[in-house]
């Protein structure tokens, strides 16, 4: 069990993170004995704990009390280096002498960020960051592109736990992995451009027209596409005047037919405009015109139908839902009428957002959201690959957006070719395999059509998925699933037996997977590597798992 001692302002960051890093903990008691005492406060401490652990980003009185020989304190970000690992700290760091100096380092000083003392059976381990501080900002604020590739969250994480068992601590934890699975992976689709034909002398048809002709000779001069795509995209072009005029097929039309064929049984996720030629407004005033859609949701009612009967789900992809709880319900409930599915999901319309979305998203009425990531880049703009509850939140839930084919390939953003787009998500699916979590991925309603003609890259990446193992699932599948995860606690034996039972809220036959309890093995402390499946037990939790020290039963 972790005792937790932390500013009552930072109770609500606590709470979040422990659901995240799902195992047994409590705010501290007097009454209570702890193997882990985990503070963010300054102040006397239990020693009686195995372990205590102080994290904070100044020094604190408790230093000169233990004679802990702090170095300096920085008061701007920097990444430190763990197990060749390198997590961002946003917050304020102090760096220190002597001992420990290998386990977390600095990565420009080289100045070490943690100091372990180890007397007897108790070991005190100073951190120099503010944990929860971290957390607040990853869950609130998020990263900035140039660090989008570091799940820092997960990191927190993964440090915590290795430094827990590496201290001699046993830990057990339910993991963020469906029972069966490696990971989950979410494919969800935002509708914009369901036909071309509702496009004339607009930015959109222009744009095509651009990058169908001069876009692609550029990038087949560079490699990045084939012959075949080139003149393709030039066919398209031409074909275009007699396609207005009915006399040629509408090339991004069927959309649906296309992706039903492509994930063949994999249920995806389509966001739908709710109502056309409404472009909302930003953070500073009316939206730009070009955000406006020129469809409807009621356009592609027949749409919208045959996908749910194949079973994939249609969200909102919404216009003012992220800052008008009016709008946002009557947003809501135009998907609600032509889906017949009273909850329903979101992802805002060129995922605007703020911090009080969250709050305004649940006021709506909206199940989850799913619009937290970067229109630029890919990767953790939160920091994580696990769905959350944002701060503002009472029951939402956020699904991250961790890849977006626009980001991947547009000239003004990444801009590029099949073969460095594949290296950098191999590196995003090495991450969710090792942490756990989901992959979310936005593939948009015209990406499989010319002029992107991005259906091969998507083709290959699904096939890369399933070989690994991954649960598909539609984003309420995932939500459903997180908050079955949510729902399990722990309880703890008063005796000295020092049993654990995990227990689970939600009704066990709702046809999603299960929960694993792991079991983790104790480590050398700075041990090199990653954790692998030779560090862990793991088995199913049922309606009470107990651990009892190194032997498992289930009753």
């Amino acid at each position: 069990m972790i005792g937790v001692i932390a500013d009552p302002a930072e109770h609500d960051v606590v709470r979040e993170f422990f659901e995240l890093f799902k195992t047994p903990w409590e705010f501290y008691s007097r009454d209570r004995r702890y193997d882990v005492l985990l503070c963010t406060r300054d102040g006397q401490l239990d020693g009686a704990a195995k372990l205590v652990l102080l994290c904070a980003g100044r020094k604190m009185h408790f230093d000169d009390e233990q004679r802990i020989p702090t170095a300096r304190q920085r008061r701007h970000t920097c990444i430190l280096s763990y197990q060749g690992n390198r997590i961002p700290i946003y917050g304020d760091t102090v760096t220190f002498t002597g001992k420990g100096n290998w386990l977390l380092t600095d990565e420009c000083s080289q100045e070490g960020t943690a100091y372990v003392d180890r007397s007897g059976e108790r070991v005190l381990a100073r951190i120099g960051y503010d944990l929860f501080g971290e957390v607040r900002t990853l869950l609130t604020v998020g990263q900035p592109p140039a660090n989008a590739n570091m799940p820092a969250l997960e990191l927190h994480i993964s440090f915590l736990r290795d430094l827990i068992t590496g201290c001699g601590v046993s830990l057990v934890e339910i993991p963020p992995v469906p029972d069966g699975y490696r990971f989950l992976a979410c494919l969800t689709h935002d509708v914009d451009h369901p036909s071309v034909r509702q496009h004339k002398w607009d930015h959109t048809m222009f744009g095509f027209l651009y990058r169908a002709i001069v876009g692609s000779l550029r990038k087949r001069i560079r490699g990045q596409i084939s012959v075949q795509d080139l003149f393709g995209n030039w066919a398209a072009a031409l074909k275009l005047p007699f396609v207005h005029l009915g006399l040629a097929k509408d090339f991004w039309r069927e959309f649906d037919d296309r992706y039903l064929e492509l994930e063949k049984g994999l249920r995806s996720t389509f966001f739908v405009i709710p109502f056309s030629n409404r472009p909302g407004a930003s953070c500073h005033g009316p939206a730009p015109m070009l955000r406006a859609t020129r469809y409807g949701a009621e356009d592609i009612a027949n749409t919208i139908r045959k996908l749910i009967a194949a079973g994939s789900e249609v969200g909102l992809h919404g216009i003012d839902a992220w800052r008008d709880s009016s709008k946002g319900y009557e947003e809501l409930e135009e998907i609600r009428r032509l889906t017949g599915v009273s909850e329903i999901g979101v992802r805002m319309h060129w995922l605007y957002h703020d911090q009080q979305s969250p709050a305004t998203l649940e006021t709506a009425g909206a199940t989850y959201d799913s619009t937290i990531g970067y229109n630029e880049t890919v990767g953790y703009r939160a920091g994580t690959t696990q769905v959350y509850k944002p701060l503002g939140a009472s029951q939402l839930l956020e699904m991250p957006l961790h890849v977006m084919d626009t980001a991947l390939f547009y000239p003004n953003h990444l801009d590029l070719s099949p073969r460095q787009a594949r290296v950098l998500l191999d590196q995003l699916v090495d991450n969710v395999t090792s942490f756990g979590g989901s992959l979310t991925i936005n593939w948009h309603d015209r990406s499989l059509a010319p002029e992107r003609r991005w259906g091969g890259f998507y083709r290959d990446l699904i096939q890369d998925l399933k070989n690994r193992g991954v649960w598909f699932a539609t984003a309420t599948q995932a939500i459903s699933w997180f908050r079955k995860r949510r729902s399990a606690w722990f309880e703890t034996d008063s005796t000295d037996s020092g049993a654990v039972r995990a227990k689970v809220a939600v009704d066990q036959s709702n046809n999603l997977p299960g929960l694993r309890l792991r079991i983790h093995k104790t480590r050398k402390l700075g041990s090199n590597g990653a954790q692998s499946s030779r560090d862990y037990v793991d088995m199913v939790v049922d309606e009470s798992t107990e651990t009892i020290g190194s032997s498992v039963a289930t009753r």
